[in-house]
């Protein structure tokens, strides 16, 4: 077993065979990892604190309207959008970014959410719109309150529409004093302390705001995915299914949205192919033995995997592999390589982005020339001197990145494998002669959501993920899974299903809550409401 400190061999060409060795998958470990994630998905249903059930119910069709206030917090930065349903599968969006920096995400919960609370107030005062009145976020007490959906890209185990305690956190964030505690009473109590007239009327995962969004602009989803920094998974289920939910009041029948967190998925990695490499950026990360997929897949550790691989190549002994044995202080720092970095080499090898300009010549010299563009990415994003670079140092590295973008984009294809054949829309295929008699949805399109900086910018991401769901469930079901980007209207698109649920819930005389708390102005009242039993 190679070293992650520094790779040992007879010849350049075994420790490179070696290293590419261990980070390629072939189908057979994709069935494996597969028929995990369903024998997880059994489990999860019925006891663990993944497969969360989200208590929205029923997906949008495009038809509805209405304005709606989000605010999404997910990543390095949050937004505060306000989305107008146009009623012809399209809306118009306004939204600003607000940047969330290190202190906020590792200091006191409170401080993290009196910032989320002054950004909205921010956004209602500085950027008014007809939907929204400039005033409205410190108006009178008796003023009505704008209703807001909340999208929390992270792990929370909800136990209403409305209400959702942190499990853990994930993305780098470690905020203290939140684990346990709701964040829709969090967010609440932020907004009420600042006497802003906003009310949390929804918590949503960013997974299951894909799978909305993708099914207002489509016409239909079953599931919403991210790949990006993260990983997380959101699809469509039987509530029959969702055994945890006991004698709740909603397992009554009919759907219900699960979010999988499948970020955690096969945290005991007794089925994920992993490396000294994976081991190490465990180890050193600040959630050791947790969220294990994602550490594979996702955009936040990619480029530590890939620093981690070419140090060891750098240290390489008894001769070193790359860079004559030189580093680079960017290079001997902990998460000093983006993910980025590595997508931007695959784009100069590609001719993709600013690489498009066709490279003339003989193949030979458009090789070179594709190698001296990976030469000057290696030079300005590595930090190292170029005289140090050769030509066959940015095959290397090239190719490093490329296994290791391969690699996550089949596992990526595992857990979208994995919700076809668990809803019954697919079977694991055999490979031999492919049928669909029996499965649901049989000959229609399957509709997917997806967001995220790999699946949109990553080169060859999504198709080398459907060649991956292709070997898993078959030509014939992967031609019908219809992969969609899902962007912008998700939150808002929460807000409106808070909306229906809320005007259900009145109707059946069911309310969680007082309906008097919750006031919408005429100004953003939904002109589309109906119950879910439409």
């Amino acid at each position: 077993m190679s070293h992650t400190t520094a790779l040992h061999g007879s010849a350049k060409e075994d420790i490179l065979e070696s290293l590419y060795e261990q980070f390629t998958i072939d189908d057979q470990c994709l069935f494996k990892i597969t028929q995990t994630f369903l024998s997880e998905i059994s489990d999860g249903l019925s006891s663990y604190d993944t497969y969360s059930p989200t208590f929205v119910k029923g997906v949008p069709d495009g038809s509805e309207t209405g304005t709606f206030l989000a605010l999404d917090l997910g990543g390095t930065n949050l937004r505060v959008c306000e989305v107008t349903l146009l009623g012809d599968k399209t809306f118009s969006l306004r939204q600003q970014k607000y940047k969330v920096s290190e202190a906020l995400k590792t200091g006191e919960v409170t401080t993290l959410f009196d910032y989320l609370a002054d950004s909205v107030d921010a956004f209602l005062t500085d950027t008014p719109s007809e939907g929204h009145d400039s005033h409205v976020s410190h108006a009178e007490e008796d003023s009505p309150y704008v209703p807001l959906a909340l999208t929390f890209s992270f792990p929370v185990e909800q136990s209403a529409l409305d209400s959702g305690v942190l499990l853990t956190w994930t993305k780098g964030f470690s905020a203290k004093n939140a684990i346990g505690k709701d964040v829709v009473k969090l967010l609440q109590d932020a907004f009420d302390r600042k006497h802003i007239h906003v009310k949390c009327v929804a918590l949503v995962n960013d997974t299951v705001g894909a799978l909305l969004s993708r099914a207002y602009t489509s016409g239909g989803c079953i599931l919403g995915a991210i790949f990006g920094t993260g990983t997380n998974g959101a699809y469509v289920e039987e509530v029959s299914k969702i055994t945890k939910l006991g004698q709740n009041p909603v397992a009554a029948g009919g759907e219900m949205i699960v979010n999988t967190e499948w970020g955690a998925f096969n945290n005991s990695r007794s089925a994920l192919p992993t490396t000294p490499y994976d081991n190490k950026l465990d180890r050193e990360s600040i959630n050791p033995r947790f969220q294990a997929f994602e550490k594979f897949i996702s955009g936040m550790y990619l480029g530590e995997i890939a620093r981690n691989v070419i140090l060891s190549l750098i240290d390489a002994a008894p001769k070193p592999v790359l860079f004559g044995g030189r580093s680079s202080a960017l290079l001997n720092k902990q998460w000093g390589l983006d993910s980025a970095v590595l997508s931007e080499i695959e784009e100069a090898w590609e001719g993709l982005g600013r690489f498009s300009a066709p490279e003339p010549g003989s193949p030979e010299a458009q090789k070179e020339g594709k190698l001296r563009r990976i030469q000057g990415v290696l030079a300005q994003r590595l930090e190292l001197s170029p005289p140090d670079i050769s030509l066959e140092d940015a095959d290397i590295v090239r190719k490093v990145c490329n296994v290791l973008g391969t690699r996550a984009a089949r596992m990526s294809g595992t857990a979208v494998a994995a919700i076809l054949v668990h809803t019954g829309r697919a079977r694991l295929w055999d490979h031999g002669e492919q049928s669909s008699a029996g499965l649901k949805d049989e000959g229609k399109r399957i509709g997917v959501g997806v967001d995220g900086s790999l699946v949109e910018f990553y080169p060859n991401f999504q198709t080398k993920l459907r060649a991956s769901l292709r070997a898993l469930v078959g030509p014939e079901v992967e031609s019908r899974v219809d992969i969609g980007m899902a962007k912008d209207g998700s939150a808002a698109l929460c807000a409106l299903v808070a909306q229906r649920q809320n005007q259900a819930n009145h109707i059946n005389g069911a309310y969680g809550h007082d309906p008097e708390d919750i006031i919408v102005t005429p100004s953003v009242e939904v002109a589309y409401i109906t119950s879910l039993s439409r």
